[in-house]
This record gives structure tokens, sequence and C-alpha cells, in this order.
């Protein structure tokens, strides 16, 4: 296993990162292990996570979690390796996590995802919200579409749907031994996917890839991380404020 993977804080980091903090941040990667095509691992998703995450806590003081490695992803179910978990089971994990820290001191808590069928995190992070509780989804659509442009990423977000640009991308930089030859003969696009819910990936691809991989780079995936580090300080501020602000600005 690549313990680059699991924190190695003890628990004196922990306390220590705590002191004279206004509010204690947690930040916890969710994945997936599903197909990516023939040139990236069934773990890309919680590698980019935990890529993600690891980029957050050089630049912020909050606490890394291990990562959440299996989540919903059903549409891949007809490629060999893809492993699942319903959105109820994933759903409960993450609560269950979030009441946790809280009994331990951190009440809030940022939801890195990095598989977009992960559709219950957002449920998770709104109810969780509208009950007071701090939470957070990063990265949201916006702040991939920032990284995408700062980084010169060629492929749109829709285009880029899996195992694409932007995941080779990354890989590349973070974990470029486990990139499979092939990537730069591996493009298709298949932008119309109306169905996908209810035909799953394989009534859209026979590689398991969309999107264009053959552009992804090292360099690519640096700028993708450190863009998605910079936009993550709305996130912070928005979790360490005092008192948040109520629905139309307002406050107590």
């Amino acid at each position: 296993m690549d313990v680059s993977l699991v924190p190695a804080d003890t628990t004196e980091d922990v306390r220590g990162r705590g002191v004279g903090v206004p509010r204690q941040i947690a930040v916890l990667p969710v994945g997936s292990y599903e197909q990516h095509g023939p040139h990236l691992p069934l773990a890309t998703d919680t590698l980019v996570a935990c890529a993600v995450v690891r980029e957050i806590a050089a630049a912020y003081p909050v606490h890394p979690l291990p990562p959440v490695t299996i989540g919903c992803s059903h549409e891949h179910a007809d490629w060999p390796g893809t492993v699942s978990v319903s959105a109820v089971t994933l759903y409960a994990v993450v609560r269950d996590i979030a009441d946790s820290l809280r009994r331990s001191g951190v009440d809030a808590l940022v939801v890195v995802n990095g598989h977009g069928g992960n559709y219950v995190l957002g449920n998770v992070v709104q109810e969780a919200s509208a009950r007071g509780e701090r939470m957070a989804l990063f990265p949201a659509v916006e702040d991939w579409e920032t990284a995408r442009e700062r980084a010169g990423v060629t492929t749109s977000l829709l285009t880029d749907m899996h195992a694409g640009e932007i995941e080779t991308s990354i890989l590349l930089h973070a974990h470029p031994e486990l990139v499979r030859p092939g990537h730069e003969a591996a493009d298709f696009v298949a932008d119309d996917r109306r169905h996908l819910l209810s035909l799953g990936m394989s009534a859209y691809t026979d590689s398991g890839v969309i999107g264009r991989p053959s552009r992804g780079s090292a360099e690519k995936g640096k700028e993708l991380l450190a863009s998605l580090a910079d936009s993550f300080a709305a996130y912070f501020s928005l979790l360490t404020e005092v008192e948040p602000p109520r629905p139309g600005g307002e406050r107590g």
C-alpha cells in the first residue's frame, strides 16, 4: 500500500495543530474503485482525491484524514475490478465520520470528492448545513474550471469525463509509475451521455475512456493541483468564521 495515502499524524500533531486556530477543519478524501480504461488504475479517483488533500494540507492548517476508497461506481459495473457501495452506505459513512470528528472537537469537515458518481455527497453536505453543521464539498465545478484554464487543459469538462486529460495529468504528476503505456492513443469522445444513469458507461465507450488522455502531462497535473489549493482558500475562510453568514448575508 502507498503510505502517502494515509496521514502519518500522531495525536500530539493533531493537538498542536489546533492551538490558536479559531475552528479546526478536517479534510476527507473520497474516491472510488472503478475502471479507468487500460492506462489508469482502478484507484484513480482515490489517488486524485488524496493528491488534492495533500496539496491542501501543505497550505492550510487542516487535519487530513485517510481516504474512503470505495464509492458509488454502479455505472462502471460492466468492467472487471469495479466495486461499489450503495449511496445509503456512503452517506452513512461520511455522516458517521463527521459525528465522530465533532465529538473529538473538530466541528468542520470538507469532503474532497474524486468521483463524479458520488452524487450522494452533495446531499450529505446540504442536509448537514441545514442542521447548522459546518461542512463543504470540494472541488466545485467552478474550481475545476478555474484549474483547467490555469493548467492549460484544452479538453472541456464536458468532454473530459473519465480517464481523460485531467485525471491522466494528475497521475502523471503525483504517481507517474502507475500510468500504463497507451494513453497517448486512447482518446475517445462521447459528449451526449444523457442516458448514462439508465444505461451505464458501457453504452458510450468500449475502452472505458471518455476524454483525451493523450493531452495529459505532469506539468498540467502540477498546475491543476496548485490551482485547487488556491481555490480552497474560500472554503477555509467560510468554515473558520466564528459565526457563519445567514441566508441573505445577515449575521446574528
